[in-house]
């Protein structure tokens, strides 16, 4: 997929207030871990994450979805008027219907004649939503769109961890499956992309490639929103960077970038040894990329363009720099989008009034 008249414009993120540190989460798996005689520290080790942010309990993702939306707008400097998409994209929902974009466009006060819906693609959600806006401008039927989504990830890792301190059923080899739950985030993140006669920016972007391996779509999966998620991480990791490195190829074919004209990455957040083995892989220089995984763990469908935004701001990407947003996402799904970065507009901060954060049920 190749594009000419598309342009990213603007992002807009919320973190929560609620810092808890991996060395907390392993002091309330304290019963699970002298049973299985398993070393206090284990977690930060395998991972790599010290910390992650929570939203408070009964946060409605739709509520958050619609403050980071209204600052990407506002960053952009765009009319809203001239939004014709707005699609939310992030795991976590408000409902099975509606769907959440429903209510972030109400709250964001968009015009009637401006496309809705929900994408659901793992961790591929909100990448998956930027081709569709970007497939929608490059033919003309939009001027503008907003991708957003919201992901709570508190209650995910707290069933996770009542669920290990009380099944004894679990031995040391089958509560592997349940530990990726525990590096799981919350962070929300909005990107606006428009045409080539409303960008201030000129972040063009180049073009979007992708490759899918759905004969590993066992290997990472949950029921449903409220049960647990089961995945063998190990063989996730090592097909998951298989599928990046296909799609890598891919990738440079249709950007017409080579290896060494890449100047920035980013990436989808999940853990130092799937980074390292991925850049490797890619024979890429991992200085050239930005982390959150540290202080914000794996905050799903939000963590690429989340970090995307936090590299803007600390200015790890500069102007005239050739970025690759690189994403892998359970299924097996890969999407990375290249962008040729001149001006940088984030906005994670924004003035306004007290916002209702709770689930309207």
């Amino acid at each position: 997929m190749r594009y000419r008249k598309v342009y990213l414009e603007s992002f807009g993120y919320t973190l929560p207030d609620e810092v808890v540190t991996t060395d907390a989460l392993e002091r309330r798996l304290s019963p699970v871990y002298e049973r299985l005689q398993l070393p206090h520290g284990r977690l930060e080790l395998m991972t790599g994450i010290r910390e992650r942010r929570f939203f408070p309990p009964a946060t409605s993702p739709g509520s958050i979805s619609t403050v980071s939306g209204e600052k990407a707008i506002v960053a952009s400097g765009i009319d809203r008027q001239h939004i014709g998409a707005l699609i939310h994209g992030s795991v976590c929902r408000d409902f099975l219907e509606p769907a959440t974009a429903c209510s972030v466009h109400h709250n964001l006060s968009l015009t009637t004649d401006c496309q809705i819906y929900d994408v659901s693609n793992a961790c591929l959600g909100l990448l998956t939503g930027m081709v569709q806006i970007a497939n929608m401008i490059e033919l003309g039927q939009i001027r503008a769109g907003l991708v957003v989504g919201t992901e709570c990830g508190r209650h995910l890792v707290d069933s996770t961890i009542a669920r290990l301190n009380t099944d004894l059923s679990l031995t040391r080899q089958s509560i592997k499956h349940l530990i990726a739950s525990l590096t799981i985030g919350s962070g929300s993140a909005a990107v606006l992309l428009c045409d080539e006669q409303l960008s201030q920016t000129r972040n063009q972007v180049s073009a979007a490639g992708y490759r899918a391996h759905t004969e590993h779509h066992h290997l990472c999966h949950s029921e449903g929103l409220e049960s647990f998620m089961h995945t063998d991480s190990q063989r996730l990791m090592h097909e998951g960077v298989a599928t990046g490195a296909e799609t890598f190829v891919h990738f440079l074919s249709e950007t017409g970038w080579r290896p060494e004209e890449i100047d920035k990455t980013v990436c989808h957040q999940v853990g130092v040894a799937q980074r390292k083995m991925l850049f490797e892989k890619l024979a890429l220089d991992p200085i050239m990329d930005y982390t959150t995984l540290e202080t914000l763990g794996n905050t799903g469908a939000a963590a690429l363009p989340l970090t995307m935004a936090l590299a803007l701001e600390n200015t790890h990407i500069c102007s005239n720099d050739r970025v690759a947003m690189m994403g892998i996402g359970s299924g097996i799904n890969c999407l990375m989008i290249g962008v040729h970065w001149q001006e940088s507009r984030v906005l994670g901060q924004l003035e306004r009034g007290p916002v209702d954060t709770t689930d309207p049920a």
